[in-house]
């Protein structure tokens, strides 16, 4: 009996010099970028820049001297990250990104999760920490590092020009068919939390929102059940950029000469969460979402007790 009592504790001891030594997870901050693909590069730029007003602090080259990404400035934490290479099996979307104050601790945190990790965290080619882990849909999801002499860093207070048509990307959307792995993925791993999910048919569940645990930015599940089509993959997919007066920011863009390229319908409307928005699409169908912050009406929506789509 005394040695079972003996081999309790050593075992209770030995459990809780395990959870003290256990890898933590670092802080996530925000959303770093979302990267898509762009069939133009031309007419992407004419798009992001000419039309919504960000401007373009640096570009990365192949070898042969042709542009393979450029890097368009929302803000000193935020980027949209236009991939001129092929577009892979996901439509449009290349990958979406997570700033964190460690990469490293990130890395060790989610390789002690089960989670597949390269075995070490290099600094990219414009000098930020970053490395990618796969989703349980197959996303590509990169964890960046702001180092201070990578470019991003040093481009500080630069590429803020008063063009822009918003200044926060607040939430990018990723489509998800594996619900119940997508929760345990992003919320166990990177300690997303849920805090709103919507239906556009009061049946099936649409949406859920789950914000990053040291930031206000989410990430926005765009759920389905049957296969999507690339038109589908490019309007769920999706980047949001909040704007506080909806009729203002629609008005400001429709009176740049960029406009008299964009072709498709401009609708304002109130979506199911209460809030006003409206739609626009890059020449490759990406669909770049204008929201205001807050409900129309100043009435909290409840969340849907929809079910997941099957």
């Amino acid at each position: 009996m005394k040695r079972i009592v003996i081999f309790i504790l050593l075992l209770s001891v030995g459990l809780t010099i395990g959870a003290k030594n256990a890898p933590q997870r670092p802080r996530i901050l925000g959303l770093s970028h979302m990267a898509v693909f762009v069939s133009d590069l031309d007419k992407a730029r004419e798009f992001y820049e000419d039309l919504l007003g960000y401007a373009e602090p640096f570009n990365l080259k192949r070898d042969d001297g042709s542009v393979r990404i450029v890097y368009v400035k929302i803000n000193e934490d935020q980027y949209i990250e236009l991939f001129t290479d092929k577009p892979t099996h996901e439509g449009q979307l290349n990958h979406i990104a997570f700033y964190t104050d460690s990469a490293e601790g990130m890395r060790a945190y989610l390789a002690a999760n089960g989670v597949k990790t390269p075995e070490n965290v290099p600094k990219g080619k414009i000098g930020n920490l970053n490395f990618t882990v796969t989703d349980a849909d197959g996303h590509t999801v990169e964890i960046v590092q702001y180092e201070p002499d990578g470019w991003t860093r040093l481009n500080a207070g630069k590429f803020l020009p008063e063009t822009r048509v918003s200044t926060q990307m607040t939430h990018v959307g990723v489509t998800i068919g594996s619900f119940a792995p997508a929760m345990k993925f992003y919320g166990e791993n990177f300690g997303l939390t849920e805090f709103w999910r919507g239906s556009s048919s009061g049946t099936v569940l649409s949406w859920v929102n789950m914000r990053v645990p040291d930031g206000q930015d989410y990430l926005e599940f765009m759920l389905y059940g049957a296969p999507l089509s690339v038109k589908d993959l490019g309007g769920k997919n999706h980047i949001c950029l909040v704007t506080p007066d909806i009729e203002k920011a629609v008005a400001m863009l429709k009176a740049r000469p960029a406009m008299k390229n964009y072709t498709l319908p401009i609708e304002i409307k109130v979506g199911v969460n209460g809030k006003r928005q409206a739609n626009f699409f890059d020449p490759d169908g990406t669909r770049v979402e204008l929201m205001e912050p807050n409900t129309f009406d100043g009435k909290v929506r409840p969340p849907s007790t929809a079910a997941p789509p099957r």
